[in-house]
């Protein structure tokens, strides 16, 4: 029994990560991109609102935006405004969901992102400064770099397809008011998704 509760407060603990604070400034980081370019995401502060897009190949909610073509469109919409879009993916090796260089590539090309890149974060540092729980899990940085919004994609949370008809795009909101520096409405929501692969 001891052993067993031993296990779970490990378990729980894995997760207990602190979440950054909307409003606050958002954690730096540097990663390498399936491109083989490094990426630090204080070289976009005072040029380019950022996004974080928390991504497993495997994650049936995942599918769901991008078989539907969903995500491509937001990240072309984005970019083509200057947004920067980073597509992260924290599996660890051996589990759910891991990239290398070559099949993130591969992965990309076949999903058709039109994100900035693809960031490798096999060691889960990433994830772990944001307390990235799901995929996907999402996260919009203004241009001062201040975390405006965390939290769900769209407030249907189902893998089901047919859910994309009459979902609010929370990313698409906050977007559209940090674009216009106003305050976003709802800036944060409660992300759902599979949980990430630590």
């Amino acid at each position: 029994m001891k052993a067993f509760f031993l296990a779970a407060c490990f378990a729980l603990s894995s997760f207990a990560f602190a979440a950054p604070q909307t409003g606050r400034p958002a954690p730096d980081f540097t990663a390498k991109g399936a491109d083989g370019k490094t990426y630090r995401l204080q070289d976009f502060k005072d040029k380019n609102i950022v996004v974080l897009e928390w991504f497993n190949k495997d994650c049936p909610y995942v599918k769901k935006y991008y078989d539907s073509k969903t995500m491509q469109k937001l990240q072309k919409e984005a970019t083509a405004k200057g947004v920067v879009w980073l597509t992260i993916t924290s599996s660890k090796k051996g589990k759910e969901g891991f990239l290398t260089e070559k099949t993130g590539a591969a992965v990309r090309s076949e999903k058709g992102m039109n994100n900035t890149a693809l960031l490798l974060d096999g060691n889960s540092e990433v994830a772990k400064l944001y307390a990235a729980r799901t995929t996907p899990h999402m996260f919009v940085i203004d241009k001062k770099g201040l975390l405006a919004y965390q939290g769900a994609i769209d407030d249907q949370p189902s893998a089901n397809p047919k859910s994309l008809e009459k979902a609010k795009n929370y990313v698409e909101a906050a977007l559209l008011s940090v674009e216009k520096g106003q305050p976003v409405a709802e800036s944060s929501t409660t992300p759902y998704g599979c949980s990430v692969k630590y």
